[in-house]
């Protein structure tokens, strides 16, 4: 494989993990506290949805939208979500934002889901149904977009759904296992790196796609082809170190983890 198949399938697992960790702390946590059976019902519905939005956008995108402007507007829109994704992680690496606890996490949920009303949805509990499907669901929209996004732009939406689908399976698995959230993963870590994936492949594509257009369909490749990606990368790296290096507070200033009560953002 290429360099940009290996960044595509990479770059599709990590983010597809980290959103997938994201999801399983809420529904261990409504599984626990409201039963299993309303959870696993509200993640099976999600996911269905989730599988007709995949068939839906990706078959839209290949059919309707020709290659220089996909990779324009998809390219616009990975740098602007890989940006945020960054801005978050310079933030939380300097200490200006509180990092992101899973377990703490799992704590906020399990309360909510102890607290609220006994009612019944579908003939399911409605409240672990509801809040797993809307977790899976909202999650599993970005996971959504990154594999198609990603996999449409590159020519490569299997690859990408590989991706996607093993890092589920690696979620699901571990959650089976363990039981427990996955507070032991490197998530802040993870996404800092997704940041720089998603900004690196938006940075590539949107300015491969603009200079198709103003070329009048010749365009220009990068230097290097592909492994432009590489500097690329190495690039926004270095900025983010820069800018986190600027942005340091004292370690005695650095906010603690703060849980959110409901689906986390």
């Amino acid at each position: 494989m290429s360099a940009a198949d290996w960044g595509l399938l990479l770059s599709a697992f990590v983010a597809s993990f980290v959103e997938c960790v994201e999801a399983l702390t809420i529904v261990l946590a409504m599984g626990v506290t409201r039963g299993w059976r309303a959870a696993l019902a509200g993640t099976g519905a999600a996911l269905v949805a989730l599988a007709a939005i995949t068939a839906v956008a990706g078959t839209a995108l290949l059919r309707f939208v020709s290659p220089a402007v996909l990779q324009l507007v998809i390219g616009g829109l990975l740098l602007t979500f890989g940006l945020q994704w960054l801005r978050k992680a310079v933030l939380r690496a300097a200490g200006r934002k509180s990092l992101h606890d899973e377990a703490a996490e799992y704590e906020a949920q399990t309360r909510a889901g102890r607290s609220a009303p006994a009612s019944t949805l579908f003939g399911f509990d409605a409240f672990g149904f509801v809040v797993s499907f809307k977790a899976v669901l909202l999650e599993g929209v970005e996971v959504v977009f990154i594999v198609v996004t990603f996999g449409v732009n590159a020519h490569n939406l299997p690859l990408a759904a590989v991706g996607g689908a093993a890092a589920s399976v690696a979620v699901l698995a571990a959650g089976l296992l363990l039981h427990r959230p996955l507070s032991v993963v490197p998530e802040n870590t993870l996404k800092y790196v997704v940041g720089l994936m998603l900004t690196t492949f938006g940075t590539f594509w949107s300015l491969e796609g603009l200079s198709t257009i103003v070329g009048g369909g010749s365009g220009t490749t990068w230097p290097g082809g592909d492994w432009a990606l590489v500097g690329l990368l190495a690039g926004w790296a270095l900025w983010s170190r820069v800018l986190i290096g600027l942005l340091r507070v004292p370690s005695d200033e650095i906010q603690s983890p703060v849980p959110s009560v409901g689906v986390a953002p």
